[in-house]
């Protein structure tokens, strides 16, 4: 089962829809979506590598707009959507600490998780509900997730083949590892911050 949702993402990735798709993903998981764009980034620039930094563009631009969407959740919406999408993950209780702690530490908050498996959307909705400079949001948005998507971009173009090789042959595992990171990220932000 593995291995077919992998061809069919694969497919997907060298299909005309995928860079839609890829937008779409890396928008919504910037303010409500649990899935991070890396799994569709990923077999995309795998599968047309010469466009990987063309990708990597449409991926961060679409993700920081999702993240100005969160931070309008976080500051517009907080009582309604935006305290629901925090509770529905598992976070309401750590809200009111988050935000004190933004006053000091606003930017490396940002720039740290936006390039962890932390998810970006519990960052651009905080940021709205801590009245974080919506300028330096945008600022500081566009500089983290454009180091994540163009670092991963940048290595699977370089050494794209060698990667799809070892995805290829060891699967299971990468998945595996993969739902592992995500979860990791999660649980530090639950257990840990």
């Amino acid at each position: 089962m593995l291995r077919r949702l992998y061809e069919k993402t694969m497919r997907l990735a060298e299909g005309p829809n995928a860079l839609l798709a890829l937008v779409l993903v890396s928008f919504a998981e910037s303010s409500f979506f649990p899935i991070p764009p890396d799994a569709l980034l990923i077999p995309m620039v795998l599968a047309q590598r010469e466009r990987a930094f063309k990708l990597a563009a449409w991926c961060t631009a679409a993700s920081v707009v999702g993240g100005i969407v969160g931070y309008a959740i976080g500051a517009l919406l907080y009582d309604t959507l935006g305290k629901w999408i925090i509770d529905f993950y598992g976070y309401g209780q750590n809200m009111e600490a988050f935000r004190a702690t933004y006053a000091e530490w606003g930017a490396w908050i940002i720039l740290i998780k936006g390039l962890t498996p932390i998810p970006f959307k519990l960052v651009t909705i905080a940021s709205g509900f801590a009245g974080y400079d919506f300028w330096l949001f945008v600022l500081l948005s566009i500089i983290t997730r454009g180091m994540r998507f163009f670092l991963e971009a940048t290595l699977l173009h370089i050494y794209g083949e060698p990667i799809r090789e070892f995805l290829e042959r060891r699967l299971e595992m990468v998945t595996a590892g993969f739902a592992a990171v995500i979860v990791s990220g999660f649980l530090i932000v639950r257990y840990v911050i």
